[in-house]
């Protein structure tokens, strides 16, 4: 079978071709997983993540039209993960990757704002990935894959050669830029 294009499984979307889930598992299917996976941190909820994200998809998709679909799969299963975690886990505090990373990033932002409402906030949405799109590439990848894909410290200093330590001060002096950013720009107090 020929490789199927972005364009090619949107189209399918668009036609309501139930092979579009079939195309989209086989395209993206383990990147989701991963996604998920690193979030939830089991095989069954980031299997039931990764199929919730094709229906989710099927839904959306039209009247919606990604332009980079692999970006707007990962947006959603993300979010589904986050959702399934804090459903999961509502009554457990800590010592997982998730909270760590979410603490880490509320000293970015007004201690009295709630963190989830101000991420969800359009203008602050718009500030971060300004912020990042500004950031050497390395940088601006280490501070992804621990606040979207919420990898470890540990497998991010593995993956470029870095310690712990190393991956600890990059990513609380890319946190510090992003405040400063955000003050800078009126997103925060």
């Amino acid at each position: 079978m020929e490789d199927i294009t972005d364009e090619d499984i949107i189209a399918l979307y668009w036609r309501r071709d139930s092979g579009a889930i079939d195309a989209t598992s086989r395209a993206y299917g383990s990147y989701c997983y991963t996604i998920a996976k690193g979030i939830l941190k089991n095989p069954e909820d980031a299997e039931e993540c990764v199929n919730d994200t094709w229906m989710r998809a099927w839904n959306a998709i039209p009247p919606e039209r990604p332009q980079r679909l692999r970006i707007y799969l990962a947006k959603i299963t993300r979010n589904l993960a986050f959702d399934k975690f804090k459903r999961q886990y509502a009554q457990k505090r800590g010592g997982g990757e998730i909270c760590l990373a979410l603490e880490e990033l509320e000293e970015c932002i007004d201690a009295g704002s709630d963190l989830e409402s101000a991420i969800m906030a359009k203008e602050l949405r718009e500030g971060i990935n300004s912020f990042l799109y500004g950031l050497p590439k390395r940088e601006r990848d280490i501070f992804l894959r621990r606040y979207f894909f919420v990898e470890s410290t540990d497998d991010i200093a593995a993956r470029y050669g870095m310690t712990g330590s190393a991956v600890l001060m990059a990513l609380s002096r890319t946190r510090q830029k992003l405040k400063l950013y955000l003050k800078k720009e009126g997103l925060i107090g």
